[in-house]
């Protein structure tokens, strides 16, 4: 299997560390599913590495992209798109048949986010791990307050509810728990990637890549990421 280098640069070294611990851990191909996976930047470098993926997405353009991006990369045959959201992901996999599936920035904008978490752990197959990104409420508050935006940054301070939803680390866990999902790794993504200017990133992007794997799990650097990467697994 060919080994997925590291993608995204900064912004995605996290995620793809604990895609490729995951990967050298099973060391055999592994059936992935990519819920709101788009255009395939998670399922063609996958696929690449001997995986096989299916990708559901509600876009037909999007999974149209993410075919041909599969054919020009040589790996048409172990991807498989599915249009639908994350919300009909119980009725288009079925229980207990995949070893990985990927739910990236999708718990913000689903009708109910405790059906689709559970619909995560009902496809896996016991042992199996659930890779989820979500937009972290700290990070989006600073934002907005950053930007002068002080009554929406105060309104964001208690949202739960409505969306798109922002979540803080515990809410997250809290909702893989609940589905009988175990979190195994909580890190941050992006913790500086997104507060400096592109060209002071782009005029050392190793020692950026190397600060945000340094301090990612670390508290408080991890507290303010853009992003949370939870990692979790089914009892086997």
């Amino acid at each position: 299997m060919e080994r997925t280098q590291t993608r995204g640069g900064p912004r995605q070294a996290v995620i793809w560390a604990a895609l490729r611990e995951e990967m050298a851990r099973t060391g055999r191909s592994l059936r992935v599913v990519d819920v709101g996976g788009g255009t395939g930047g998670f399922a063609v470098p996958l696929a690449r590495a001997g995986h096989s993926v299916t990708v559901i997405d509600p876009s037909p353009d999007a999974l149209a992209a993410a075919e041909r991006r599969a054919a020009e990369a040589g790996v048409a045959g172990l991807i498989t798109a599915r249009q639908g959201d994350a919300d009909s992901l119980a009725e288009l996999v079925e229980p207990a048949s995949v070893d990985l599936v990927l739910c990236h920035t999708v718990l913000e904008v689903v009708d109910d986010p405790a059906k689709v978490t559970a619909a995560l752990a009902q496809v896996l197959l016991p042992g199996g791990a659930a890779s989820v990104v979500v937009v972290n409420r700290a990070a989006a508050v600073l934002a907005k307050a950053v930007a002068g935006q002080i009554d929406a940054a105060e309104q964001l301070l208690d949202q739960a509810e409505g969306t798109p939803r922002r979540y803080d680390a515990e809410s997250a866990a809290e909702l893989l728990r609940s589905a009988g999902l175990t979190v195994e790794k909580l890190h941050g993504v992006r913790v500086i990637a997104d507060l400096i200017p592109g060209a002071l990133a782009d005029a050392d992007p190793e020692g950026l890549l190397r600060f945000e794997l340094a301090v990612s799990g670390l508290a408080p650097y991890r507290d303010i990421a853009t992003q949370l990467h939870l990692f979790a697994r089914k009892t086997a």
